[in-house]
């Protein structure tokens, strides 16, 4: 057996250690993917540390554990039922596994399987360790076996820093397909400077929204959200004026045709409330987030207005290459990320570089062959 190496969790709250292991073997629909580039996300440090305080209802793979949610590379090998996925091809890892044949699965719904499961990361379900089981590695390691089905093929255009980003980046993609985001379309974001709110604004921009509000909090990094198209972008900085009343301004007193709440848990439900207020009759909301406070909705206005809430989770594999092609055709720039890249050895700093980002133009990869 040859062997690689793998950045492990061996117990929570401490840190990762890296390891010497087996390179993976694939199974007949497997591949095994060389990582060049993985995402470290933001809230990963609370998952390895804080559990089960944590979202307890959300599993964790048994220790040790290699995580790594978000990862890039190419591939090296196909197991025997592989058919055009070839040796040499330019993948990004959709980490979304299901169990394949539950009710939800058969249905073409893979993403609402009770097992639904993110490879290096938790899962959402009781079967979720079978899962990790069948797929134990994240991206924090030198090789990975993934399923053939859960591959975006990269053109050249996209890099391996860019396309770890995918994860955040199809997040708020398949929320704003979800809203039918179209050319014309106003879409509102709140947490527009941050990882997801980022995502929200390129996706949206590339999706030929006319107007997109970004609301957060640093002016520094609202004014650079606005640079992104300043015909289109308008950025407002929380507590300068009420939300409702700046997005009807822009929108000759309609409001905004779809609202994306990407503001995560920790964040009051007033600012959630505030965005919904902000919508027009028949208007959207997305959460992509997961503010955790209750939401005190009043269902009666809903109803006359014709508003929706809807929550969206993650993306598909389908999903993440129309991004890929939209990134090949230049409707989506996925150059405004600072890359700040971190060998394999140096995990543990890679998680103390994303405590200190400016926001989410600010990009931490670990690179496991550096």
């Amino acid at each position: 057996m040859s062997l690689m190496q793998a950045a492990r969790l061996h117990e929570v709250g401490a840190p990762f250690q890296v390891d010497e292991i087996e390179v993976p073997e694939p199974g007949p629909r497997d591949v095994i993917v060389e990582v060049k580039a993985c995402n470290v996300v933001p809230n990963l440090r609370n998952v390895i540390t804080t559990y089960p305080e944590w979202f307890p209802f959300l599993p964790l793979p048994a220790l040790p554990a290699i995580y790594g949610l978000d990862a890039a590379g190419v591939v090296s090998q196909v197991g025997s039922q592989v058919r055009n996925v070839k040796v040499g091809d330019r993948v990004y890892v959709n980490p979304g596994r299901d169990s394949g044949d539950s009710h939800a699965s058969l249905r073409g719904e893979r993403i609402n399987d009770p097992a639904y499961t993110f490879q290096g990361y938790f899962g959402f379900g009781p079967g979720s360790q079978e899962i990790f089981n069948d797929y134990p590695q994240g991206g924090f390691c030198q090789f990975m076996k993934a399923p053939v089905d859960g591959l975006v093929v990269l053109p050249e255009e996209v890099s391996f820093e860019q396309a770890c980003r995918f994860g955040y980046l199809g997040t708020s993609y398949s929320g704003l397909k979800k809203a039918g985001v179209t050319a014309g379309t106003s879409v509102l974001v709140h947490g527009g400077t941050g990882t997801l709110g980022l995502g929200a604004v390129l996706n949206a921009l590339g999706m030929g929204a006319t107007k997109v509000f970004a609301v957060a909090r640093d002016k520094e990094l609202l004014e650079r959200v606005r640079q992104l198209d300043p015909k289109r972008v308008h950025v407002l900085s929380y507590g300068d004026q009420p939300i409702g009343d700046w997005v009807r301004e822009h929108t000759h007193g309609l409001g905004a045709d779809v609202f994306i709440d990407a503001i995560g848990p920790g964040a009051p439900n007033e600012t959630t409330l505030a965005g919904i207020e902000s919508l027009r009759r028949g208007g959207r909301m997305v959460s992509v987030g997961g503010m955790s406070e209750l939401l005190p909705v009043e269902m009666f206005r809903l109803m006359c207005f014709q508003i929706s809430i809807i929550g969206s989770l993650w993306f598909t594999v389908g999903e993440g290459q129309d991004m890929a092609e939209m990134a090949a055709a230049g409707t989506l720039d996925l150059s405004v990320f600072d890359h700040e890249i971190f060998p394999l050895s140096q995990i543990n700093e890679a998680l103390d570089a994303v405590e200190n980002r400016k926001g989410g133009f600010t990009n931490v990869v670990v690179a496991p062959g550096a």
